[in-house]
């Protein structure tokens, strides 16, 4: 029996394989640590289809099929909950995405290299500031006692009293925004720097030459130049609309605000933590990775067909 020789394709894979076998090693780790912490913890899923008690071993849990899910979808709390999640992760998609695209354009477009540096630098400190941190900042100057938006409001004569920003449940989604803003835009800035950096500068000059104004520049040179990178962050955005985490909403919250504060996150914290309903808990959660899984192959398979750029 004859064998068919290796094609070469084959060769051409093992040839790289091997000139690049530093790089395969160092990424063993990394491979590892995925597998430890992303994969292996998929086996809790199964909890959201058992009556999951502690301390009993696998096979002695008992199997509901569909259950918690049938009660997740008959439950009110989950839709108000899930108006919460999209309301909030749809602000920030709309303002945390342009806001910082916007900073990292007219940042670029300064003169000197000092104030720009400045600038940078003390735009992207504050993400590395906790969000308990922040939260106690966002409380302070909202405060009716002492704040700085109610005393500039009270100065400028725009109300007579201070407001009681934190106990206006509909503005809870404004104020959560605005505090993500000031924290995250000019971290996010940074990676759309980086991409305006490897842009031509002969396409610059050229535009110039023929009379492009900078305003010209920005649209025609600078936007297009991004292109790839904006479609990308887009659409791992999009693919986390439904996965916001809980931090910022935990700090920020208080009785007064549940209603338009609790997240998907916090829900499910709360099921499967403090009120100890494993099962229920695991059920909210494979729910929000499943619906991010298909929103990000959706967004992907969109962005595809309309810019031909895709993350796979």
């Amino acid at each position: 029996m004859t064998h068919a020789p290796p094609t070469k394709k084959t060769n051409g894979f093992w040839k790289s394989v091997v000139q690049q076998k530093y790089l395969y090693l160092m990424s063993i780790p990394f491979v590892i640590w995925v597998f430890i912490f992303s994969y292996v913890p998929l086996w809790g899923w199964t909890m959201a289809f058992q009556n999951y008690k502690p301390f009993k071993t696998f096979g002695q849990q008992k199997w509901v099929g569909w259950d918690n899910f049938s009660r997740l979808f008959q439950d009110d709390r989950f839709y108000l909950v899930l108006r919460n999640t999209l309301a909030m992760s749809g602000l920030g998609l709309v303002f945390g995405f342009v806001v910082p695209i916007l900073f990292a354009v007219l940042l670029n477009e300064l003169r000197g290299n000092a104030f720009k540096r400045t600038v940078q630098t003390v735009s992207y400190l504050p993400h590395f500031v906790s969000w308990v941190v922040v939260g106690g900042i966002v409380y302070k100057m909202l405060s009716i006692n002492g704040g700085i938006v109610n005393d500039m409001l009270t100065w400028l004569h725009i109300t007579d009293e201070p407001i009681q920003f934190m106990a206006k449940a509909k503005w809870f989604w404004g104020i959560i925004t605005a505090a993500d803003l000031w924290k995250e835009t000019g971290w996010n800035a940074i990676i759309y720097l980086a991409a305006i950096t490897g842009i031509d500068k002969e396409l610059y000059e050229a535009a110039k030459v023929d009379g492009a104004g900078r305003i010209k520049q920005m649209f025609n040179i600078t936007l297009p130049g991004i292109r790839t990178t904006i479609t990308v962050l887009l659409i791992m955005s999009i693919g986390h609309l439904i996965g916001i985490g809980f931090e910022k909403q935990f700090q920020l919250s208080n009785s007064l605000v549940t209603d338009y504060s609790e997240v998907l996150d916090m829900y499910a914290l709360k099921y499967g933590i403090q009120i100890a309903h494993f099962s229920y808990g695991t059920a909210i959660s494979m729910f929000t990775s499943v619906v991010s899984i298909i929103l990000l192959l959706v967004a992907n398979g969109t962005m595809k067909k309309i810019t031909k750029e895709s993350i796979m």
